[in-house]
């Protein structure tokens, strides 16, 4: 049973990049699912998550109008798009099992004994 993020790399400032964050051992159906990032001497920061119940999303605000969630449970895989990468987006993401609530104080958190991905480097820079 594990989560597995994938698709970090280099990128130029104004690039593009797709992070896939795969499910095996069980059904991603029933589960929201958040993206989280950490850059080296900064806290972790929840950048973006999507509900199992209706899909709803969230993107904090340092991704607005930038960074996209979506699900597909038929490849049992959650994606992060990301355009217009900055180079204050480089850090370490992580997809983990999440409590996904757009309209809290907190709107990501981890799932106590969840699931989580083992991290993907994501790097913007000329």
């Amino acid at each position: 049973v594990q989560l597995q993020a994938s698709g970090g790399g280099l990128v130029q400032p104004g690039g593009s990049l797709r992070l896939s964050c795969a499910a095996s051992g069980f059904t991603l159906d029933y589960y929201s699912i958040g993206w989280f990032r950490q850059a080296p001497g900064k806290e972790r920061e929840g950048v973006s998550c999507i509900s199992s119940s209706d899909g709803t999303t969230y993107t904090a605000e340092s991704g607005l109008g930038r960074f996209t969630v979506s699900r597909d449970n038929a490849k049992n895989t959650v994606y992060l798009q990301m355009n217009s990468l900055k180079p204050e987006d480089t850090a370490v993401y992580y997809c983990a099992t999440v409590r996904c609530w757009p309209l809290d104080r907190d709107p990501v958190v981890p799932s106590r004994d969840g699931y989580w991905g083992q991290g993907t480097q994501v790097t913007v820079s000329s």
